[in-house]
């Protein structure tokens, strides 16, 4: 099993964050590699068990289903349904704390999954800086622009 782990601080409250955060089907806006994304049947983007179609950049297709949601911990988890990648048992979980030092959010994705043998590294690396390492920034790109925008 490979575990991923990435954290960063944002220079931005974290009600800001988590108000970009908190939308299951919001991350086309914001993410580089997500160029459109519906939640299946119409459900709310919030609701447990909602399903995420999403498409990329390079057109591949990915199903994400939305395990747990807290706004008191700021805190959600999701699953992969269908995804071309071999990230097999994927569950990942994303959590916000408040830095009181200078009104700033601590963020933590972390992820569990298995592979095909021989790959372990590979695709955790690519997740690791493919998908979070790569949101953390664009989420920054993102708060600063609407900063800018008010």
């Amino acid at each position: 099993m490979v575990k991923v782990v990435k954290s960063t601080i944002m220079d931005a409250p974290v009600e800001a964050v988590w108000g970009v955060l908190r939308d299951f089907n919001g991350h086309d806006r914001w993410h580089p590699a997500v160029s459109e994304s519906h939640i299946e049947r119409g459900r709310p983007s919030d609701m447990v068990g909602c399903v995420r179609r999403f498409r990329l950049t390079d057109g591949s297709e990915l199903r994400e289903q939305l395990l747990t949601m807290s706004d008191i911990d700021m805190a959600f988890s999701y699953c992969l349904l269908e995804t071309p990648v071999p990230l097999l048992n994927y569950v990942a979980h994303v959590r916000l704390l408040p830095v009181t030092d200078g009104d700033r959010t601590f963020w933590q994705w972390d992820s569990r999954f298995d592979t095909p043998a021989g790959r372990e590294a590979e695709l955790g690396q690519m997740v690791g800086d493919d998908i979070y390492q790569a949101g953390f920034a664009a989420i920054r790109d993102h708060l600063a622009e609407h900063a800018e925008a008010r």
